[in-house]
């Protein structure tokens, strides 16, 4: 009795094991890949499924959701010989879960320093000044860059958006030293502000006495005009010159 009860207890726990092992579930947006003695058999999507004891097992798990990569920064040389450090996220997901598993060895890894060097070559191709500004040209170009190179691997690249770029220290002092030497200071805006009512109030209140005191003069300056005019002597006759 002693043995049987052993050998039942022994084979209860193999087949909780076996159970364990063949039953499984896949969530929601998640795909699996099973292989059958080493070699690819199918892919699981989300649900119940149940596989053959001892022969087949779960190889890979892929998410089938959007990831957001944080791509590290990264010294990038301008168009005009500024170096700058740039960052920025990568947004992808899996679309073919067998590709991503046999494609490459870490997709993840991949996409992201293929967006680090596309990221140096389109930085290369622009100015300092105009590298703040087309921030959307340098995101699509990279986006179309990594999309057709992850291809293979059954990975759609969504989009890429920078986050910063930081030029040297130097570079911004002498940035920040001409914008405040284009703008005026917040005190000389506020000093003109405050003065202005004043000056026109000034103008307002100058101008009728202006205008009075223009009027008065002007009969006194034709008066001096006609005096000081010297007197013109009436012409000679024709007959007074003959003689």
């Amino acid at each position: 009795m002693g043995g049987g009860l052993v050998f039942f207890a022994i084979l209860a726990v193999i087949v909780f094991i076996a159970i364990i092992k063949t039953a499984v579930i896949v969530p929601q947006k998640t795909a699996y890949i099973v292989e059958r003695l080493g070699k690819y058999r199918c892919t699981l999507d989300a649900g119940f499924h149940i596989l053959v004891p001892f022969f087949d097992r779960v190889a890979y798990r892929h998410t089938l959701k959007e990831q957001a990569i944080d791509v590290p920064p990264q010294e990038c040389i301008t168009k005009d010989n500024i170096a700058v450090s740039v960052d920025g996220i990568l947004y992808m997901q899996v679309m073919d879960p067998a590709k991503a598993s046999y494609g490459i060895g870490n997709y993840l890894f991949a996409t992201t320093q293929l967006a680090q060097t596309t990221m140096r070559s389109e930085m290369g191709k622009l100015d300092l000044d105009r590298s703040f500004e087309e921030r959307t040209s340098i995101n699509a170009a990279i986006v179309a860059a990594v999309d057709k190179a992850s291809d293979p691997w059954g990975i759609k690249v969504t989009r890429y958006e920078i986050k910063n770029i930081t030029p040297p220290r130097t570079i911004r002092d002498a940035m920040e030293k001409q914008m405040r030497a284009e703008r005026p200071s917040p005190r000389a805006s506020a000093r003109q502000r405050s003065t202005a009512p004043k000056a026109r109030s000034r103008r307002r209140s100058t101008s009728p006495k202006a205008r009075g005191s223009a009027r008065s003069t002007r009969p006194r300056a034709a008066r001096r005009r006609f005096c000081s005019s010297p007197k013109r002597r009436p012409r000679a006759s024709a007959r007074s010159r003959r003689r």
